[in-house]
């Protein structure tokens, strides 16, 4: 059974950092793209950021470029968001996903997701 298990969402004030963790389960997620998915309260889920295999190339949504970063350890099946100057807007549960297509573009269409994160930002 393939699983996505992220952790480390919590409680943080505007402006904090915060790095979320996105260990991988039951398959190698070495040869494929992972990424990070949101979705605010009341909202849409919406893209963050994503990686492709080997850490080569990167995409952010607009919202987030300059204050987040992904990462990854193949090694480790473990693919990590780093969250510098954390906003009130940020504040969303976190899923993490893996496998699928990642466009060039940066558009991407994930196979796995994870069961989610919460980041609280208070202002």
């Amino acid at each position: 059974q393939v699983q996505l298990v992220e952790s480390g969402g919590g409680l943080v004030q505007a402006g904090d950092s915060l790095t979320l963790s996105c260990a991988a389960s039951g398959r190698t997620f070495s040869n494929d793209a992972m990424g990070w998915f949101r979705q605010p309260p009341g909202k849409e889920r919406e893209f963050v950021a994503a990686i492709n295999w080997n850490g080569g190339n990167t995409y952010y949504a607009d919202s987030v470029k300059g204050r987040f970063t992904i990462s990854r350890d193949n090694g480790k099946n473990t693919v990590y968001l780093q969250m510098n100057s954390l906003k009130p807007e940020d504040t969303a549960v976190y899923y993490c996903v893996g496998d699928g297509i990642l466009y060039y573009s940066g558009r991407y269409s994930p196979d796995y997701w994870g069961q989610g994160t919460q980041v609280t930002v208070s202002s």
